[in-house]
């Protein structure tokens, strides 16, 4: 599989600011050399300081997008993000259940880091019971693992058991992204657990970064096109670790006090 046979698609929010969501994804399946296929699922007023509002589309307009792409795009991977509600969640599962062959990488957008809700509470029992369960694998935070999965994570051995309880919750493979710093595990190491094995990714720190919003929406995106581009899931949980690391590193302001992720060339020979 190679970047010109297949693409990528992501199922997200849309920041008017170009810094997570969609604009992100977009812009990493770029930096891949990888096509990429976009279903908007959300409206979003933010910058890097906050989210000022949200508009959610029709669930029945999500399905239409999704069958405008689904079956004549070649999507060899997806993934999701800001679903917002449980009709959009119900929707999205439906459509993609019938699509097997797509490798499926849920990031479970719940919390904006200014504290913005990005998914009612009444869906998440819905991304549990509908979408969750036909994920490859799931991309949560901690403290988004920590709703997923049922416990406190106060260090490494509460990580693993969180990995553990949603590979055996959900059937799929997990990384916990290490961007909460805990007492014995250090800053940005993100734990990757396949339902036998552990492994962890970690780099040295960046000091001071002008952006990290919107890492977590690349990270997955860059899980997705890695996975495109013929890497099995830890090669690309590593690539992709390194691949928003070039961008945090090399985030830069576009404004007085306003950074963005630097879009890095070439990735796909980077990570190879």
């Amino acid at each position: 599989m190679n970047a010109f046979g297949s693409c990528c698609l992501t199922i997200a929010g849309s920041d008017c600011g170009g810094n997570a969501g969609i604009q992100a994804d977009l812009r990493i399946f770029n930096s891949y050399g990888v096509h990429g296929c976009c279903v908007v699922t959300v409206l979003t007023a933010q910058n890097p300081f906050g989210v000022s509002g949200i508009l959610p589309a029709d669930a029945s307009f999500v399905g239409k997008e999704l069958d405008a792409v689904l079956g004549v795009y070649s999507i060899g991977a997806l993934k999701t993000g800001m679903l917002y509600n449980a009709s959009i969640i119900c929707t999205v599962a439906e459509k993609l259940k019938s699509h097997a062959p797509i490798v499926k990488i849920v990031d479970p957008v719940m919390v904006a880091t200014s504290g913005a809700r990005l998914l009612e509470d009444s869906a998440v029992a819905t991304l549990e019971s509908e979408l969750l369960p036909i994920a490859d694998i799931v991309t949560p935070n901690i403290p988004e693992a920590e709703i997923l999965s049922g416990i406190p994570i106060t260090g490494r051995d509460s990580l693993f058991e969180a990995a553990e309880i949603i590979f055996d919750k959900f059937g799929s493979k997990v990384v916990i992204k290490g961007g909460h710093a805990l007492n014995d595990i250090a800053l940005g190491e993100d734990t990757f657990y396949d339902g036998e094995k552990f492994q962890s990714f970690v780099l040295p720190p960046i000091h001071n970064p002008a952006s990290t919003h919107g890492t977590g929406c690349s990270f997955s995106a860059a899980l997705a096109a890695e996975v495109v581009l013929g890497r099995n899931l830890a090669e690309a949980v590593c690539g992709a670790k390194r691949a928003v690391h070039e961008s945090i590193r090399n985030s830069y302001f576009v404004g007085s006090s306003c950074g963005v992720l630097a879009q890095i060339r070439d990735l796909n020979k980077r990570n190879k």
